[in-house]
């Protein structure tokens, strides 16, 4: 008598075959996104190091650098390598045309320094047209040797906020605001422009607009283009160092009239840092990567996610690295992801998943939560998140009730309540045909060949059967 043993699994076994089921179109889609985020990472890296051309005209020019972004470390380094090169290069200036809506304290300082000790002439334009210089914008463009926006720009609103645009409370209110407010006062002095409204723009927050600007002395000029900036620039003393020289750019003309400018272009760590400084970009990365590594570690062998995973990861913690981060906030990430997982596994009745979820959203609306900038994720990215991480483990967590409920397949207890023909007459023990396989079965009565009987227990590898009524 042949009998194949069966191996008992118990219902995690089960609900985890049926997992792997539905995870594999899950698997195939995350793979494909990872894929193509890799691309368009390796395509954008490529693309800006074949525009990082380095340009080292021979003949008189003056040097233009296009600041369009939030004001962070990238920026300020660009800005820094930017005006060492325009001295060694011996531009007759640097243009800076800037158009931002601020950004961190501590990188406008340095930026703010490195144009007060500049060693050519560094003329801050706000362009083009409905281009504006917002809070960080302020102290940079008052600390330029010149100080010009185009027409249909604006400038102010410097009041020192936190992260997500809400007022800072408490002492920390008073302290950031007057040491603003003092620095705001040391650049107008310096350069010799309004000082009064410097402070409002800070302690007030007003916003004007060129025309008003210029009126109140907040900035040199207006000018149409860089060409038209640049001639009405022209003869202009500004102070480098401890000497006043007249600006001079006759040497840059050429023989249609117009200077000679040269666009400098961020190196390809700017650029890689700029996109990184993105709080948006940063929080996305962080999520692509931790969900990688998961999909890594449920399915070890699959590899490439958790290749896509892990480089992700590195590249949010390089933007932290850079960013003003919460580490509360950070810490509310992890456990309410930590949660979620937890509660694929532990009978905790839904407690564990609403508060994964309400740890996940608050972690990340405190992630960036200083009052060092103005920087903050998008709170719709933030619902986007939580809602598809809600729905991730809503739907793990319905596949496990469903594999729970199932009746077993497998085992003694997939064998209990099954049926099956005697191939040798029971009298009391025999021979029934089950599951395409012979098992030696007994029963309190006689049963004959052909008899359909029904499995009530198992002992060992012996079927505890009876008659199945009616057969």
């Amino acid at each position: 008598m042949e009998n194949n043993q069966r191996l008992t699994r118990s219902r995690w076994g089960w609900l985890q075959r049926d997992l792997d089921a539905h995870r594999r179109p899950a698997e195939f889609m995350f793979t494909r996104f990872f894929a193509v985020l890799l691309l368009v990472l390796g395509f954008s890296l490529w693309s800006a190091q074949a525009n990082d051309t380095a340009s080292d005209p021979a003949t008189a020019h003056v040097n233009l650098i296009v600041v369009d972004a939030t004001i962070n470390p990238a920026v300020a380094d660009f800005i820094h390598e930017s005006i060492n090169r325009s001295a060694q290069e011996g531009a007759q200036a640097l243009i800076i045309q800037l158009d931002t809506p601020g950004g961190l304290l501590n990188s406008t300082k340095s930026i703010v320094k490195d144009i007060l000790g500049a060693p050519v002439p560094v003329i801050v334009y706000v362009a083009p047209s409905g281009a504006g210089a917002g809070s960080a914008g302020v102290f940079i463009t008052m600390s330029g040797h010149i100080a010009a926006m185009a027409p249909g720009t604006t400038i102010g609103a410097a009041h020192p906020v936190g992260s997500g645009g809400q007022n800072i409370e408490g002492d920390m209110r008073e302290k950031v605001e007057n040491f603003t407010a003092s620095f705001s006062e040391t650049i107008a002095q310096r350069r010799g422009r309004n000082v009064e409204w410097a402070q409002k723009a800070v302690r007030e927050s007003v916003s004007i607009t060129e025309v008003e600007a210029l009126q109140k002395k907040v900035i040199d000029l207006v000018a149409v283009d860089v060409q038209d900036l640049l001639r009405k620039a022209e003869d202009r003393k500004v102070e480098i160092g401890s000497t006043k020289t007249a600006l001079n750019f006759k040497a840059s003309r050429r023989a249609d009239g117009t200077a000679e400018v040269v666009t400098l272009e961020m190196r390809l760590k700017h650029r890689v840092l700029n996109i990184l400084a993105d709080p948006n970009v940063a929080y996305l990365l962080m999520m692509a990567g931790i969900l990688g590594l998961y999909i890594e570690f449920s399915h070890p062998g699959v590899l490439f996610p958790g290749l896509a995973g892990g480089i992700c990861l590195l590249l949010a913690l390089t933007a932290f690295q850079v960013l003003p981060i919460n580490y509360t906030g950070l810490l509310l990430i992890l456990l309410g992801l930590a949660f979620l997982i937890a509660e694929l596994f532990l009978p905790s009745f839904g407690v564990l998943g609403v508060g994964g979820i309400v740890a996940f959203v608050l972690g990340s609306l405190f992630l960036f939560d200083t009052p060092e900038g103005e920087l903050a994720v998008d709170r719709s990215i933030i619902l986007t998140a939580a809602l598809s991480v809600s729905a991730f483990m809503l739907f793990i967590g319905t596949l496990a009730v469903r594999t729970w409920r199932r009746k077993p397949v497998s085992g003694r207890e997939g064998l209990i309540g099954e049926s099956g023909e005697v191939r040798e007459r029971l009298a009391p023990r025999g021979r029934v045909w089950l599951h395409g396989e012979h098992w030696t079965a007994e029963s309190d009565e006689e049963i004959e060949v052909g008899q359909q009987v029904r499995v009530v227990s198992l002992s060992g590898l012996v079927l505890r059967v009876r008659k199945v009524a009616g057969k």
